[in-house]
C-alpha cells in the first residue's frame, strides 16, 4: 500500500496496492478516479444485496493535537513481544493477538497506529465474502496521504494466512506495506507465496464474520467504494455513498 489507492495485483485477487507517481496522485486527488483494472478471482462469489441499516454515526472531528501527530508521525515504536489490539467496531469487539516475532516491522506499525489514534473511525471499506476484510484508509484524506506513503521494509513471512490471521496489504513491488491491513475470513494460504506476512491472529472471529460485505469488491468488479474517491474524499464519501459499511470506532492496546 504505497499509494493513495489500490489496484488489483497481477498475481491474482489479493489485498494489494502500489506506488503512485506524482502525476497519478495528482490525478486521483483532482478527479477522484480509481485506476483499477479487473483481475479474475479463482472462485468468484456473488455480491449480496446490501441490507438497509442505519449508517455509522460520524465521529467527532480530530482534535488539533491528534491531527498534528497523525500528519507528522514519529518513527514507529518498538512494540512489546506480545500484545493485543482491541478494536471497538460498529458490530462489536474484535481482539487481535499480536506476536512481534512473526513480523516485527508489521507489529511495530500496528502498535504505533493504535497508540497514535490512527485507526479511530476507519472503515472496513473492502470486505469480500469468503475472502477477507480490509481496513486502514484514514477518514481524513490529508492523514491518509501521509500514512499511505510510510512504506515498510518487507518482513519475512513466518506464518500462514489462514482464517483469522491479520496481515498488511502490499503490492507486487518490494517494501510496499504501509497503512492498510486485512483479516482473512477463510483459509487464504494461497497468499503465502505472494509474501503477505501475518503479524497477528483474531482471537474470536464471531464479530468479524458479521462485518458488512454486501458491497463486495471495489467497482468495477463489485459495488464497493472506489479507492481513488476514498483517498480523495475520505469518510465523507463513504458515509454518503456506502451507509452500510462497518467501522472501527476506536482501537486500544492491551499488554499482558
Amino acid at each position: 500500500m504505497l499509494g493513495a489507492c489500490q489496484r488489483a495485483d497481477p498475481r491474482g485477487d489479493a489485498p494489494t496496492s502500489r506506488s503512485l507517481s506524482t502525476a497519478e496522485r495528482q490525478d486521483n486527488e483532482e478527479r477522484a478516479a480509481e485506476p483499477a483494472r479487473p483481475a479474475p478471482r479463482p472462485n468468484p462469489q456473488p455480491t449480496a444485496n446490501p441490507t438497509p441499516q442505519e449508517a455509522a454515526p460520524a465521529a467527532e472531528p480530530l482534535d488539533e493535537a491528534t491531527l498534528a501527530r497523525l500528519l507528522d508521525p514519529p518513527a514507529d515504536e518498538h512494540a512489546p513481544e506480545e500484545f493485543t489490539v482491541v478494536l471497538d467496531t460498529t458490530k462489536g469487539e474484535v481482539r487481535i493477538d499480536v506476536t512481534r516475532a512473526w513480523a516485527p516491522l508489521g507489529a511495530d506499525r500496528i502498535y504505533s497506529m493504535v497508540r497514535l489514534g490512527y485507526l479511530d473511525d476507519t472503515a472496513f471499506f473492502r470486505t469480500i465474502p469468503r475472502f477477507m476484510a480490509q481496513v486502514g484508509m484514514h477518514g481524513s484524506p490529508e492523514v491518509n496521504r501521509v500514512w499511505s506513503r510510510r512504506n515498510l521494509i518487507d518482513d519475512p513471512r513466518t506464518q500462514s494466512n489462514t482464517r483469522g490471521m491479520v496481515s498488511f496489504a502490499q503490492s507486487s513491488a518490494p517494501n510496499s506495506r504501509s497503512n492498510q491491513f486485512f483479516v482473512s475470513l477463510i483459509d487464504n494460504s494461497r497468499l503465502d507465496e505472494m509474501g503477505f506476512a501475518p503479524f497477528g491472529r483474531v482471537r474470536d472471529m464471531t464479530v468479524m464474520d458479521t462485518i458488512h460485505s454486501g458491497y463486495g469488491e471495489s467497482a468495477p468488479q463489485g459495488r464497493g467504494p472506489t479507492q481513488g474517491q476514498t483517498a480523495a474524499q475520505g469518510n465523507r464519501y463513504l458515509r454518503a455513498s456506502f451507509p452500510n459499511l462497518d467501522y472501527i470506532r476506536n482501537a486500544s492496546i492491551h499488554e499482558p
